[in-house]
């Protein structure tokens, strides 16, 4: 999978910028990515603050060690 130009943090803050009242057209110029890549953002990371950002990892990565442990 290929790696993202921005950081989860960085995503976040740039959602927020959005909720402030920044256009979105204007935030995709001036951060370099396409409307779609916005609404992708809005619909995983849309109203997260940087602690469900850390719940969120930590529930993927003790997933990811179930099922390795697991074997399938």
């Amino acid at each position: 999978m290929k790696k993202s130009r921005f950081t989860e943090h960085q995503i976040i803050a740039i959602l927020n910028q959005a909720e402030a009242g920044v256009a979105v057209n204007d935030l995709c110029r001036d951060h370099g990515f396409s409307k779609s890549t916005f609404y992708k953002w809005k619909a995983k990371y849309g109203g997260m603050d940087a602690s469900q950002l850390a719940r969120l990892r930590a529930h993927i990565s003790f997933h990811f060690r179930l099922v390795l442990s697991l074997g399938s």
